[in-house]
């Protein structure tokens, strides 16, 4: 497997309610050298995270304990800018394996469909009512249910759905990146090759 499978998530929320987040800033250029997936995480939103002298910056979300886990919440358009995958990669190595937001950038949003992260899009209506419940409790809970690709808010049970292409959804229930599907049918496909004359 490439990742590990998404069934349904409960998790705390981290809330990061700014706009026109873009890949630069989630993970900055100068940390692009590495190709494998690992070791990302320790820079996602470096340049918010620390000053130029390395010590953290106090006011930035990931630097406060009151919030932690598995979601993260941004505005609208999020991972807009460059088409890096390296960013998602960020996402995922951090540990966050949902990200919530009114709507994506449409690269950004398949990068992490093809790593294990799960972009939750909702209306801009539920998304303000997110980041409500996470200001009133940060440690109120979410459920992110992708068989039934639903999205709620646990202590009051409102809830939203979500769209996911088929394809990708079937790759994520089963840890699948693309690869990892096509070795799963190799078998059908070795068939198909023979049942065809060229």
């Amino acid at each position: 497997m490439a990742y590990d499978k998404f069934d349904i998530l409960k998790s705390t929320a981290v809330p990061l309610p700014i706009e026109n987040v873009d890949t630069d800033q989630i993970i900055p250029a100068r940390f692009l050298k590495a190709t494998e997936r690992v070791g990302f995480g320790e820079n996602l939103f470096r340049d918010w995270c620390y000053n130029s002298d390395n010590s953290p910056k106090t006011d930035f979300i990931l630097n406060n304990d009151t919030y932690s886990g598995k979601i993260l919440v941004g505005g609208k358009n999020f991972g807009s800018g460059s088409s890096r995958e390296h960013a998602a990669w960020a996402i995922y190595d951090y540990g966050f394996r949902c990200v919530v937001s009114s709507f994506f950038a449409d690269i950004f949003k398949n990068n992490c469909l093809n790593i294990g992260v799960l972009p939750v899009q909702v209306s801009p209506e539920f998304l303000q009512q997110i980041f409500s419940a996470i200001e009133a409790n940060p440690k109120c809970f979410f459920s992110i249910d992708l068989p039934k690709q639903k999205i709620s808010i646990d202590y009051s049970g409102i809830s939203e759905s979500f769209h996911i292409n088929p394809y990708k959804k079937a790759n994520m229930t089963n840890g699948f990146d693309d690869i990892d599907y096509l070795l799963n049918i190799k078998r059908e496909i070795k068939k198909f090759a023979q049942d065809t004359p060229l």
